[in-house]
């Protein structure tokens, strides 16, 4: 057992990066939230908007980001391992930085209409995020550890549908797209999107090994 592992078992639990981890997933949840409601608007003025506000929360993750790192720097006994703390920050980052480079390609591409595969992507994408900001809420209670497996399970699950979704849709852009550049343009946003998900399930790999660490 590594010494400051013992010492976290010793001390009172610091509750900040609880609080800071759920902030930063709850900000992410919402960013997915928007960019659902921007897949189906097809008002070019509603959707800068929406792009906008997305803008904005990848601002506030990047603030979030920033005070974790800083109090890591900051804080000698941390509730678990710093490096988890520092890997599953970033994960999350990652994943809004990708939702927001995804709906930034919606109005700077001029897609005039999100494909049906697409929206599926996005609600996977919403759905594994949602699963994730349970499992980041339940850190600060670790005998949940079962109810925490399968929330695990959902979120690597959805990483599956998203590859499967992914694939399909690109094999049928590929087939039936006949414009190049729409191709080149809408593979650009359907990438952006998969790796969201994949990102997802990074952030999921690091609260499981959390829970393994400190079982």
């Amino acid at each position: 057992m590594k010494l400051d592992h013992f010492i976290q078992k010793l001390l009172p639990r610091d509750t900040r990066f609880f609080t800071l981890l759920e902030d930063s997933v709850q900000n992410t949840l919402h960013a997915a939230e928007i960019l659902k409601d921007l897949s189906s608007r097809k008002n070019e003025k509603e959707r800068a908007r929406l792009v906008d506000q997305i803008k904005d929360l990848e601002h506030r993750g990047d603030e979030i980001t920033h005070t974790i790192f800083s109090e890591l720097n900051g804080t000698f006994v941390t509730p678990f391992d710093r490096e988890d703390i520092h890997h599953l920050t970033s994960a999350l980052d990652d994943i809004l930085d990708h939702i927001d480079g995804s709906a930034g390609r919606f109005t700077l591409y001029k897609i005039k209409k999100c494909p049906r595969q697409m929206v599926e992507l996005i609600e996977v994408l919403y759905n594994s995020i949602a699963e994730l900001k349970k499992a980041v809420a339940m850190l600060r209670h670790m005998h949940e550890n079962e109810e925490m497996k399968q929330l695990f399970l959902k979120v690597h699950q959805y990483e599956n549908d998203g590859d499967t979704i992914f694939e399909q849709a690109i094999a049928d852009l590929f087939e039936k797209e006949k414009n190049p550049i729409q191709v080149i343009k809408l593979k650009e946003i359907y990438v952006g999107l998969e790796t969201a998900t994949d990102k997802c399930e990074d952030a999921a790999n690091v609260i499981e090994g959390i829970l393994i660490k400190n079982a």
